[in-house]
């Protein structure tokens, strides 16, 4: 199923997976979208995720590119356009658009709301240029993105390679200065929107206290009250490096025998996208290498590694966040990476230690974290270790300062600049407009 969220008094968001929003809040409404199976196997799981996502993600897995697959997701693209245009008042709507999902939907938008004010928010990391020219619809890609009035990404470094790749596969007016991009007679602008979550958090001001979250944590999953408790929380997908990071404990525990049966990492994987055989491949090693270290290492009940392969709700993930020593966030590669900033906003404590690959977009902001290359799994066992023998007055200042940026830089400053950035340009252009003479307003194309 995929659905849209339409916003009353004309301003209208669309995004795949859908829009948290409080069900009894009178200025929201949604509408959906359906879609058959086949449609959803072209255009999602197709086009999208086995097209796009590797594509995107410099993860050692081939894109697969079919052409049934790009049509099913111009299609379907083009049906959210539609019911988006149907869901507008006025000629000026605000409209965002969230994802590689939809990335021909802004120009579709473009020709039916001509004065529209659209920003394209592109969750994901953006290729290198010549790692995009790999795709054979690049163009129409591009050229739907730039439907847009703004494109905004989670880094600098994105924004650029979205502009080298415009610079390098259409006939555009680039101006770096601006971040401004000028193709087929109209302007769109190139902005860095960091993604972040909320501040305070609901979750943490739900959970127990931390105490309680370790002892609950530590019954439930069988385990001695003293035992260090390292945790990982990611959609079971290869992007996320969780292989590397069970090596990472297995190499910890080979050059740090205190830590034998002193410490266990819990690592939820959501099941994902389980019909492409990526990710089944990347599973079945995943259960291979947990077992195999869990068999090295594991004896009298202790088993080094559990493996949690479910969906599980905010709440319990926030009392695991509670209830552990230290977070392993070790992606491939990844836009931004939300667990890393949910783990600093559930340590009102100001304890725990983060360890980061320097692969996410989070690494750039979380200066407090142990910054590691997770394919470097010596560095990265260095960095476990120095996380458990860490002081309480040293994990106290890393996490008052990342508490601090998540608190300053939170998921509503980030729709907050967004927004502020597009009603901006939609004032700017709107008055331009009007002081146009009126015998040009009919024929003047929109900016």
């Amino acid at each position: 199923m995929a659905h849209g969220a339409g916003i009353a008094d004309r301003d209208v968001l669309l995004r795949r997976d859908g829009l948290d929003v409080p069900p009894a809040n009178p200025l929201y409404r949604l509408r959906r979208v359906w879609l058959d199976e086949h449609e959803e196997r072209g255009y999602y799981y197709g086009f999208a995720n086995e097209g796009l996502w590797p594509l995107c993600h410099r993860a050692h897995v081939q894109p697969v590119f079919r052409s049934a697959d790009f049509a099913m997701y111009r299609t379907v693209n083009a049906r959210f356009a539609e019911a988006v245009c149907e869901e507008v008042e006025g000629e000026t709507p605000l409209i965002l658009v969230q994802d590689y999902h939809f990335a021909i939907a802004p120009r579709v938008i473009r020709a039916r709301l001509p004065f529209s004010t659209i920003v394209a928010f592109w969750h994901i990391p953006w290729p290198a240029p010549r790692e995009f020219a790999s795709c054979p619809w690049g163009r129409p890609l591009l050229e739907g993105l730039l439907g847009s009035s703004i494109v905004g990404f989670q880094t600098p470094g994105d924004c650029r390679s979205f502009v080298d790749t415009v610079e390098r596969s259409l006939d555009a007016d680039v101006n770096r200065g601006r971040n401004a991009i000028t193709y087929a007679g109209r302007r769109t602008m190139v902005r860095v929107y960091p993604v972040s979550v909320e501040w305070p958090s609901r979750w943490t001001r739900q959970s127990p206290p931390i105490e309680t979250c370790r002892a609950d944590v530590r019954r439930q999953l069988q385990l001695p009250p003293d035992v260090r408790l390292g945790v990982g929380i990611d959609r079971l997908d290869y992007t996320k490096g969780i292989n590397e990071k069970f090596l990472a404990v297995e190499q910890l525990l080979e050059s740090h025998p205190e830590f034998r049966e002193r410490f266990v990492f819990v690592q939820i994987a959501e099941p994902s996208r389980e019909c492409l055989p990526p990710y089944q491949r990347v599973r079945s090693r995943l259960l291979d290498t947990a077992h195999r270290i869990n068999g090295r290492f594991g004896r009298n009940g202790y088993r080094p590694i559990i493996l949690l392969e479910s969906h599980h709700e905010p709440a319990d993930i926030y009392r695991l966040y509670r209830a552990a020593d230290l977070c392993y966030v070790g992606s491939l590669h990844d836009g931004m990476n939300l667990v890393a900033k949910e783990f600093v906003s559930a340590r009102d404590d100001d304890r725990g230690v983060l360890v980061l690959s320097e692969f996410t977009g989070a690494a750039r902001e979380l200066a407090g974290a142990l910054i590691v290359n997770p394919c470097a799994i010596d560095d990265a066992a260095h960095a476990l270790a120095e996380a458990l023998t860490m002081g309480d007055k040293e994990q106290s200042e890393r996490m008052r300062i990342m508490r601090s940026i998540v608190a300053e830089f939170n998921t509503y400053r980030w729709a907050g600049e967004m927004l502020a950035d597009a009603a901006r340009l939609r004032a700017y252009r709107a008055a331009r407009h009007q002081n146009q003479p009126r015998h040009s307003q009919a024929h003047m194309l929109p900016a």
